[in-house]
């Protein structure tokens, strides 16, 4: 549920955020249903995704050293931190030996870890994620707090809800470390040149924010990691 707006972190009570609020704040119905969904589905997927869940934790644990999951800490609603969890698809502490943004092409990429992106399955973990409350199946991904530091005004708007499993902008920006295979400066560039793009999709997304919605989305993801 939405918070008083005048009880909102300091950083989200400006007018652009606002403009974002007044629109969701018409749409209450929608957001109980977008977590009652949440909620459902995530119990349905636990049932049913469980072995495939065993045998891939099965298989990253025996291809490579190092953990099961990846657990990173990113930001979700109301600037509240949290753990996202994955499936490891990087050699051991990849964090501290390179950028916290990949690549095309990236060397840190384990074997088993390049299917797991290329399919998504990386981000079956998140299945619990989204039980939590932390996430939803649909909503914006989830950034580091590093590059949440950066957000312009406009842009807390969207962790006016949970963070996404998919969004337009995940589909938009599919090939994002194509995009970023010649850069100088990973970080500089993510933060300059990708963030405000996906950020642009992000905020659309709020302005036609409902289930119907969030169900194309979810669809057309499937669509795109299958066929594309």
């Amino acid at each position: 549920m939405l918070l008083p707006f005048d009880e909102l972190p300091e950083e989200f009570q400006n007018d652009a955020v606002k403009k974002y609020y007044d629109i969701l704040k018409t749409k209450k119905r929608s957001i109980i249903i977008k977590r009652t969904f949440d909620i459902v589905m995530s119990v349905i997927l636990l049932v049913i995704l469980l072995i495939p869940i065993i045998i891939l934790a099965l298989a990253v644990k025996l291809t490579s050293r190092g953990p099961i999951f990846y657990k990173q800490v990113r930001v979700t609603t109301y600037n509240r931190q949290f753990r996202i969890l994955k499936f490891r698809t990087m050699v051991e502490n990849a964090d501290k030996i390179g950028t916290l943004v990949t690549t095309l092409g990236d060397p840190r990429i384990t074997k088993i870890g390049g299917v797991l992106r290329k399919y998504r399955l990386d981000e079956l973990p998140q299945i619990f994620n989204v039980l939590k409350g932390d996430m939803s199946f649909v909503g914006t991904r989830p950034e580091v707090p590093k590059y949440v530091e950066k957000y312009t005004p406009a842009m807390f708007a969207t962790l006016l809800m949970p963070a996404g499993i998919t969004s337009l902008a995940s589909i938009k920006f599919k090939n994002e470390d194509r995009m970023l295979e010649t850069s100088t400066n990973i970080d500089d560039d993510y933060i300059s040149i990708i963030l405000p793009k996906k950020m642009h999709y992000n905020l659309l997304y709020i302005k036609s924010f409902g289930f119907r919605n969030d169900i194309y989305l979810m669809v057309k993801t499937i669509k795109e990691v299958l066929f594309h």
